[in-house]
């Protein structure tokens, strides 16, 4: 009862933390931040990661992607390229950082399989082609840093995430339209093993 009580203080300093630091960002009634279960809490603490011939794995019961291979279900562990392969990029809207409904969902499953593994993830901000380099380079960390705000609300230690900006540079489709666009105007998370 006692960590219980301590985990919902934490989470509500977290919460009003990040919420008292937002620019122009209204939070809505209906957009509050999802508490993790003590179950889900419970079993990040009781299944850490291990080592397994040297390849990092996760418990697969945490989460399990479309795309994980046979092999890696039968052992009942992820490994860094099927964690990678299951985590989900994050999508915004014209010259805006706030993470919509859509986003914050995605990142409550990522934030699922990033609890306890042992794996560092890099948030990449991306933008389109409009706007200074200069201006894309900031909404792009603004991106990385509203998504990285996120999982570390949701129980993702911050000491294994990290955020770049790379504005225009990687764009995800080098059309010049607004389908093209909608796809560059994203958040990439990418498993990296330092």
């Amino acid at each position: 009862m006692r960590k219980m009580l301590c985990r919902v203080t934490m989470l509500s300093i977290g919460i009003l933390a990040v919420a008292g630091c937002a620019k122009n960002e209204t939070i809505k009634k209906d957009e509050m931040v999802p508490v993790a279960s003590n179950k889900t809490a419970q079993a990040a603490v009781a299944s850490p990661a291990v080592k397994d011939g040297g390849i990092k794995t996760l418990p697969a019961k945490e989460v399990q992607s479309k795309d994980q291979s046979k092999e890696g279900a039968a052992k009942g562990t992820m490994t860094e390229a099927q964690l990678q392969a299951a985590l989900t990029k994050i999508f915004f809207n014209f010259d805006s950082s706030a993470l919509s409904s859509e986003g914050r969902e995605t990142l409550v499953k990522n934030a699922e399989l990033l609890k306890s593994a042992s794996f560092r993830v890099r948030i990449e901000g991306n933008c389109d082609e409009r706007g200074s380099d200069e201006y894309n380079l900031a909404l792009g960390e603004r991106r990385a840093q509203a998504a990285m705000k996120y999982l570390v609300t949701m129980g993702v230690p911050a000491d294994r995430l990290s955020i770049i900006s790379y504005g225009e540079e990687k764009p995800a489709d080098p059309g010049h339209d607004e389908v093209a666009w909608a796809k560059n105007r994203r958040d990439d998370f990418v498993v990296t093993v330092k």
